[in-house]
């Protein structure tokens, strides 16, 4: 590791905090000086506290295998409804040196479904709310946020945009527009538990315990967020919340069943988003490869987004040479998907990028803040709380802009932390 890459990682922090104080809603406002410090150091410790401490650390890798046992009930359940395409065994012969296809649809998303419907009845059992209340509790003391704000940092979590604001629906007319920016910012930085599972395992090969640094990156990204979130929408609000009447299942069939639909829902939708997305890149790239060749190989809609965004990274902390592959990751990220950042990241990527630059573009990849995610959350709000559409409208893109600089920031924050 070059001696200026912590460098890198704090000259990151501050073009981050710049950049959000930039586009501010009031730049007089800012949060005192000792809060923002406060805010940053306090993810500098989550990291060094998860990552450095080895009981905590080897308690992450427990629970590793314990998303492997998931995983692979998960293919017991597909295999039995899709047979081999399913991850059974095939009903044929492979020709010598072949391995069973892996079909994406059939063996690896199905794990959203079964997840889906165990975190409603984790959470109907009190498990999750336990977990959340805890959260909720340890934000509130450390950055002063109010009840209402705690909660849904505590549930983000766990929670996907459409669920986690669930938690807090009863509070939403009553926030102030500060604490409904939070609220937002939250969202878009953090990914869910049906999905935590899901990216860990398709990272499982290229990162050790996968599970445990996607886990830490939502942790870090909380402050991260609330601090982001403050600098862009500063404001007062400290609305106070609880769980008693918050997100409920009537018994744990109810939690099973509708954490069986909703896990339906997610799993159709993740194929759909996916099949767009590789579609609208293929065919982005066919207009691009009309134009004359750049530096002697044909533009591409990931090339330019290598460009774009490899400044950005190289402030993480990341090596100039592999700036560019780690920015067109940030950028797919972004625009497009964080799953297919991450597909690309675990196979196409594996080998061009170092062990410390893989870790920090796993942390930055790490949030839910793209397009399409945008309208997601809004309609969401808006259904729960649709007198204040127009603010949430207001802050939808403030929202995406807040989630991708948080979690740059967690990814310059494990830059810091992560020797060569």
């Amino acid at each position: 590791m070059s001696v200026f890459a912590p460098l890198q990682g704090l000259l990151g922090i501050a073009a981050i905090l710049l950049i959000a104080w930039s586009v501010s809603e009031n730049r007089r406002a800012l949060p005192p000086w000792k809060w923002i410090a406060g805010a940053v150091l306090l993810q500098a410790a989550i990291a060094l506290v998860v990552l450095r401490v080895p009981v905590i650390w080897e308690a992450l890798r427990v629970a590793n295998a314990a998303v492997t046992a998931v995983q692979t009930a998960s293919l017991a359940g597909s295999s039995y409804m899709f047979g081999f395409l399913g991850g059974a065994e095939p009903p044929f012969e492979l020709k010598p040196g072949a391995t069973a296809p892996v079909i994406i649809a059939f063996q690896i998303l199905p794990i959203v479904i079964f997840v889906s419907a165990l975190a409603a009845l984790l959470w109907h059992w009190g498990v999750l709310r336990w977990i959340v209340r805890a959260l909720s509790f340890a934000l509130r003391r450390t950055l002063g946020v109010g009840g209402a704000v705690g909660l849904s940092a505590g549930a983000n979590v766990f929670l996907g945009v459409v669920e986690a604001p669930l938690v807090v629906r009863a509070y939403l007319m009553s926030m102030s527009r500060a604490e409904l920016f939070m609220i937002m910012t939250l969202g878009m930085s953090t990914v869910s538990g049906v999905v935590l599972v899901l990216y860990s395992q398709t990272l499982a090969q290229v990162v050790d315990n996968s599970f445990g640094h996607i886990i830490t990156a939502s942790l870090i990204s909380l402050p991260a967020a609330l601090l982001i979130a403050r600098l862009m929408v500063p404001g007062e609000g400290a609305t106070d919340a609880d769980l008693e009447g918050s997100l409920r299942f009537e018994s744990s069939i109810d939690a099973l069943v509708r954490g069986t639909m909703d896990g339906l829902a997610l799993f159709l939708a993740v194929i759909a988003v996916l099949i767009v997305v590789f579609s609208l890149v293929a065919l982005t790239d066919q207009i691009l490869g009309g134009l004359p060749d750049v530096a002697g190989s044909a533009l591409t809609l990931r090339r330019i987004f290598g460009w774009v965004f490899a400044p950005l990274m190289w402030t993480l902390g990341v090596p100039w040479a592999e700036a560019a592959d780690a920015g067109a990751l940030m950028g797919t990220k972004a625009i497009l998907n964080e799953y297919v950042a991450y597909q690309q990241l675990a196979t196409e990527y594996a080998g061009r990028l170092s062990g410390r630059s893989m870790l920090i573009v796993t942390y930055a990849l790490c949030g839910f803040a793209n397009l399409a995610s945008i309208g997601l959350l809004i309609s969401t709000l808006t259904t729960l709380a649709p007198d204040r559409r127009t603010e949430f409208l207001s802050l939808g893109i403030k929202s995406w802009l807040a989630g991708n600089l948080a979690t740059s920031m967690v990814g310059a924050v494990i830059g810091l932390v992560t020797p060569s």
